[in-house]
């Protein structure tokens, strides 16, 4: 379950009517974006952004870490620790002398990025006090701001947004599930109250509308394959789920053994996809007439893929992969979920629970279409912000 934690209502202005708490001011034209980098985590907060009709008037900002040597060691920290720990570390060693012994005794130099400022990429950084200044100085003239933010490292700034400018902003803040003993610290109660939404899977921009684009955009590229057409996603393994070329070697094999009954099946690889995953199953089912691989070149197929495919199998470790397949209401077959620890494993529980989902064993009938209420978590979050919105006297723009 991903918790959504919405912002309780202000109190009400004493004397003041409730139908004019929202005043002039009361409709929502815009919205702030805060990622972490992640194109898993942004394309959540996107999503919901596009589900609430704001995808063309949205900006995007971004919480960044220092990167390469012994950050890869300090992702655990809160970000404003971290960059102030690194920056001492680089203040005593050197920007370019210090090294850390990594394990298998490898010896990884840290390097300065971008003229040695501490370490931070030219995205433009997410900080608090320059987009509460912004929602102030534009509030009489756009209105108030929608800042939606994702992921662990977002905390806190959208924290500070919301706490310094209260009455200019409203705040939705998408958080990962984390480990139990920080669960007290990081993550809303339990039982959620009215303020928190729980979600199955992923935050995503598929819905119907999007389908159906994607359908006519790559109509004359699908259209003419032989049916049913079978898409496959790989992605690549996690601390959370393990695998490697014993995996791929149990997929083809799963693979050929359902392939009578495809008229085509059409595989894609994901940039976590481990060389030894992709290469063994690019030898085995690359001269296979039924088999397309993608080679990784624009344009991406995946809209394409959602739309027109009639089931996919997807690798246990693609949560948004899967996420977006089960939107569709296809049949969604999961290579390797009993491989699956922590976050991973209850995700896997929930949809298998739903009937959302089923195992990839080998021995499917593709021709064999089977339902399930498609998961829709995007638009159910999207209107739960609206209500929130709603008791606080706000409004989106129609």
């Amino acid at each position: 379950m991903k918790p959504i934690r919405l912002p309780e209502p202000p109190s009400p202005t004493p004397g003041v009517p409730e139908i004019f708490e929202g005043g002039t001011y009361s409709v929502v034209r815009r919205a702030v974006v805060i990622g972490n980098g992640s194109t898993w985590s942004e394309n959540q907060s996107i999503g919901l952004v596009r589900a609430l009709g704001l995808s063309d008037k949205h900006v995007l900002y971004r919480v960044t870490r220092p990167k390469g040597g012994v950050n890869e060691w300090l992702h655990w920290l809160p970000v404003s620790v971290h960059k102030k720990l690194y920056f001492v570390l680089r203040r005593i060693f050197g920007y370019t002398q210090l090294l850390l012994t990594a394990r298998g005794r490898k010896h990884v130099p840290v390097h300065p990025e971008n003229g040695g400022n501490v370490g931070l990429s030219s995205i433009l950084e997410a900080d608090a006090k320059q987009i509460v200044k912004m929602a102030r100085e534009t509030y009489e003239k756009d209105g108030p701001l929608l800042v939606v933010a994702s992921g662990r490292d977002t905390i806190s700034v959208a924290s500070s947004i919301k706490r310094l400018a209260s009455e200019n902003v409203f705040v939705v803040q998408a958080q990962e599930q984390v480990p139990r003993f920080l669960k007290r610290w990081l993550t809303p109660q339990e039982p959620p109250d009215e303020h928190v939404v729980l979600t199955v899977g992923a935050l995503h921009q598929i819905d119907s509308a999007a389908l159906r684009n994607a359908a006519s955009a790559w109509n004359d590229e699908f259209a003419p394959l032989p049916k049913p057409l079978l898409v496959v996603n790989i992605g690549g393994p996690t601390s959370q789920c393990r695998y490697g070329a014993d995996l791929a070697k149990k997929l083809i094999s799963n693979l050929l053994s359902v392939l009578a009954s495809c008229g085509t099946v059409r595989i894609s690889f994901s940039s976590r996809t481990p060389d030894k995953v992709s290469s063994i199953i690019v030898k085995q089912l690359g001269d296979n007439p039924k088999v397309f691989i993608w080679d990784g070149q624009e344009p991406n197929p995946h809209m394409g893929h959602l739309a027109w495919a009639d089931a996919f199998v997807v690798t246990a470790d693609s949560i948004s992969i899967i996420s977006e397949a089960c939107s569709t209401g296809k049949p969604v077959y999961v290579m390797g979920a009993e491989r699956c620890t922590w976050k991973y494993a209850d995700f896997h529980k929930c949809l298998r629970e739903r009937g959302v989902v089923r195992p990839f064993l080998g021995s499917e009938d593709i021709l064999e279409s089977w339902s399930y209420p498609p998961l829709n978590d995007t638009a159910e979050a999207a209107s739960r912000v609206r209500e929130a919105l709603a008791e606080r006297g706000w409004r989106l723009r129609t």
